[in-house]
């Protein structure tokens, strides 16, 4: 049970979960990791869109797929699955009553789309003056593109962020890449939570909730970080540079023996040794080089004369000397050495929970590190449905009958 557990640091904040795909299942799942009892509304029979986005379908204890998609499993842990049919006249009063008593709603239905539901927020703050209502849309709730829908790789190209991913036009292959997540989405939903947490913290002292408005491309701008200012600072429009960075000089993957390396140098100092590590001393004192902001203006000589250096040893042997010598550096790991890496493994980021259908789920840990109310993993991501009658009679006091003549009418 969860009263049996220890208290998270959001313990006794209810959070009813509207949304579907990713950012705001991403935010629900975050805030569910810190101690919040978050309740994923979906649809009955099919639910949230991702858990049919497979393969991958995590196995059950013989072998055979469950029909529970990878996708999903990745941003639904620690909640309780409702499924609940909105078109139905009572699904629609059973979601208002929820979020009559709950403390946040978090959605991602397109502008407007929840008012003839009469579950929009000026609806639900009549019934829930304290209510904090979180909106994720693709462009926000006004201006011209206010009732386009958004997705993740369609922000990433109008956000700026393909502009600057890739390799130049006039490399071979060269072209706007996107990222390969839908990176987006991961930070509208961190960006949702810190707006959650905000709210919540102003609710404290004023006692009213309030309305957030969350845009994806928004966002995606708001990430652009030095390269906006960049532009705004220098006004030149930055393009693909590969793996270089517009900055730092040297600061970007080499080839080596055996494949590539990242060398991250990030002051005059660190480049000396990288030097001195490389068997060229003396480009640290070369006047094209001494200083980063020379680097900068003279990155294609320096990155081709390291490459001509870098390819006669290994990775693991350039590694080790140039960690020997305070240059940071790093391999490029493929997924299966990411999760082998010792440093991964001593800081967790693998865990696994018991799953009623797979008997254990892999899943990828919060990274967040409390020392006083740590993150808990105390539900795999639900079945469809699997805490409809649990749910309602926790928060609406549902008795069996009642939850039986609803089940009956397919309400949920």
């Amino acid at each position: 049970m969860r009263s049996m557990l220890q208290a998270g640091a959001l313990a006794g904040l209810k959070v009813l979960d509207l949304s579907r795909v990713l950012a705001g299942p991403w935010s629900g799942q975050l805030l569910a990791d810190l101690g919040a009892d978050v309740v994923k509304v979906e649809r009955p029979g099919a639910g949230d869109d991702t858990r049919a986005w497979g393969p991958p379908w995590l196995k059950d204890q013989l072998g055979a797929p469950t029909g529970e998609s990878a996708y999903y499993l990745c941003a639904n842990r620690n909640k309780r699955s409702v499924t609940i049919d909105l078109g139905q006249p009572e699904g629609r009063r059973l979601v208002r009553e929820l979020a009559a008593q709950a403390d946040v709603v978090i959605e991602n239905f397109k502008v407007g789309g929840l008012r003839q539901y009469g579950l929009d927020y000026d609806s639900l703050k009549e019934v829930n003056p304290r209510l904090i209502y979180c909106s994720i849309t693709g462009f926000g709730q006004d201006g011209p593109y206010a009732a386009r829908a958004g997705y993740d790789f369609l922000i990433q190209g109008m956000g700026g962020l393909m502009s600057l991913t890739g390799q130049p036009d006039t490399v071979e292959g060269g072209g706007p890449v996107k990222v390969g997540v839908a990176l987006t989405d991961v930070m509208t939903g961190l960006y949702a939570t810190v707006a959650v947490l905000a709210a919540l913290a102003h609710r404290q002292h004023s006692g009213a909730g309030q309305h957030i408005d969350l845009a994806l491309l928004d966002v995606q701008i708001a990430c652009l970080a030095n390269q906006a200012s960049n532009y705004l600072v220098g006004g030149v429009v930055p393009g693909r540079m590969g793996n270089a960075h517009p900055n730092i000089v040297p600061y970007q993957e080499f080839a080596t023996a055996d494949g590539y390396m990242i060398i991250a140098v990030g002051n005059d100092g660190q480049f000396a040794n990288c030097c001195q590590v490389l068997g060229h001393p003396q480009w640290a004192a070369d006047e094209r080089y001494a200083s980063n902001a020379q680097r900068v203006r003279h990155r294609q000589e320096l990155a081709a004369g390291m490459h001509r250096v870098t390819v006669t040893r290994t990775t693991a042997e350039w590694i080790a000397a140039m960690e020997a010598a305070g240059v940071p550096c790093g391999p490029i790991n493929t997924l299966d050495q990411v999760f082998a890496d010792p440093q991964v493994r001593a800081r967790g980021m693998r865990i696994e929970l018991d799953h009623p259908l797979g008997g254990k789920v892999p899943l990828v840990a919060n990274p967040i590190h409390l020392s006083a109310s740590p993150v808990q993993y105390h539900s795999a991501p639900p079945a469809l449905g699997a805490h409809t009658d649990e749910v309602l009679a926790e928060w609406l006091a549902l008795d069996s009958g009642r939850l039986a003549a609803l089940r009956a009418a397919k309400t949920i």
